[in-house]
């Protein structure tokens, strides 16, 4: 476009140079001779603005071509891409059901393995018909195995120990709230508070508390009474406290022994005993020392017989001499 127009003004100034000394001057025309008509004007910027249109409408064209030529080649390029994306997704969809065929037989075989174990884990030998089932040999191995499950648990009222006396005490305390009653023996490797009543037995590893009631032997660490009522021996590898309202019928064994309440059987003590002012005992004493307090009532025999010093001894020492 610059250069058409630099052009276009270089050409109208040429024209309008040579234009006046073209023109006949008017004492030069003769008589006789027509007069000359002047040419017309040549419109040169009509035919510029012609020529440029035409420039313009080639480059438009040659822009064109180009533009097409650049399309037609990105659309062949867009499908070439297209055709390598088919490709990989088909590279991949192959892979990922190869992959997914694997892990299937991997878990079948897993499964498989699996039923294999569980069958041989279930399988049971059992007999194949009646007769076999009364087979001596079956009936052998049946006393042999409940003999060996006797030899190493002891059934007391329901409740299976094993070595129960040699277990560790804890420092847990089990409780028998007022208003419960139970019904079989008792174990615990704990101390245990009997507020309510038992039928049965009692083993305890800890201290046993007795403010209830009790029909069976009890057998503690040591043991302690208050207003209850007790039928039954009364065992304690320590000492035994019958408090005042408490009424024991059964005999009483532990290492010392202090009575406010009443008791009916005997008490074997190898340490000392002491029988407070309430104490009411209907049977014999046999322990290390005795201290009676005054207003005690006792119905039995007290001996010294765990002292240090043997009377019997004693005595016949003396007819030696």
């Amino acid at each position: 476009m610059g250069f058409f127009s630099e052009l276009k003004s270089d050409l109208s100034q040429a024209v309008n140079t040579l234009m006046p000394e073209d023109k006949p001057e008017a004492g030069d025309l003769g008589a006789d001779k027509a007069p000359v008509e002047a040419p017309k004007p040549v419109d040169l910027d009509s035919m510029l603005n012609r020529l440029d249109d035409i420039k313009l409408d080639e480059a438009v064209e040659d822009k064109k071509e180009e533009t097409v030529e650049e399309t037609v080649e990105a659309i062949e390029e867009a499908e070439e891409t297209l055709e390598e994306v088919e490709e990989a997704k088909e590279e991949i969809k192959e892979e990922i059901t190869e992959a997914t065929e694997e892990v299937v037989d991997e878990v079948r075989e897993l499964e498989e393995k699996i039923e294999e174990q569980t069958q041989e884990e279930i399988k049971v030998e059992e007999p194949k018909n009646a007769l076999e089932a009364i087979n001596p040999t079956h009936i052998d191995k049946y006393v042999a195995d409940r003999n060996a499950e006797t030899e190493m648990i002891t059934r007391n009222g329901g409740i299976e120990t094993m070595d129960f006396e040699q277990q560790t005490p804890t420092d847990e305390v089990a409780s028998i709230t007022e208003g419960m009653i139970v019904k079989g023996d008792i174990a615990t490797t704990g101390s245990l508070e009997l507020i309510g009543k038992i039928t049965g037995n009692i083993k305890c590893l800890g201290k046993l508390n007795i403010t209830g009631e009790i029909n069976g032997d009890s057998d503690a660490a040591e043991i302690y009474a208050e207003s209850a009522r007790i039928t039954g021996e009364i065992k304690s590898k320590g000492s035994v406290k019958v408090g005042q309202s408490t009424v024991i019928v059964g005999n009483i064994y532990g290492s010392s022994a202090v009575i406010a309440g009443a008791v009916k059987g005997d008490i074997d003590v190898h340490g000392p005993v002491v029988l407070d002012t309430t104490a009411i005992v209907m049977g014999n004493i046999k322990s290390q020392s005795v201290q009676i307090n005054n207003g005690a009532v006792i119905e039995g025999m007290c001996s010294q017989a765990y002292a240090d010093v043997n009377p019997s001894e004693f005595f016949e020492g003396l007819k030696n001499k």
